[in-house]
């Protein structure tokens, strides 16, 4: 398998919020074919590495095949909620810009199946 590291901006755009003691973070490709390229990279186990220390979990991740999305769901994570939370970020409203300058490891044959060229811009 050949692997290439990216940015994760470079594959989708995100939007975050909070319900409760949840953060909701959607990745949403930049084109709707590159979906399965997005959903071999991003696991309930990636977002347990990412978020370690933060949260205990769980972690969950659901496809949104119309829009060609991901909407992760990690657990427990606010410290209580938004209205409580002493985080800087009570709401998770900036997780899902700050993940998007992440690097991820993708395999350049999926990347190719679905049309993802990442010298193009």
């Amino acid at each position: 398998m050949n692997n290439i590291s990216i940015k994760l901006s470079e594959l989708v755009h995100g939007r975050s919020g909070d319900k409760g003691d949840k953060i909701n973070i959607a990745l949403i490709c930049h084109k709707r074919q590159w979906l399965p390229l997005l959903e071999s990279v991003i696991t309930p186990e990636l977002l347990a590495k990412w978020f370690k220390g933060w949260s205990e979990g769980p972690f969950e991740v659901f496809p949104v095949y119309g829009v060609g999305a991901v909407n992760c769901l990690i657990h427990n994570v606010l410290q209580g909620g938004g209205t409580v939370s002493k985080r800087i970020d009570a709401q998770g409203k900036a997780v899902g810009q700050v993940i998007l300058g992440v690097e991820i490891t993708i395999d350049s044959k999926l990347a190719k199946r679905v049309g993802f060229d990442p010298s193009l811009p």
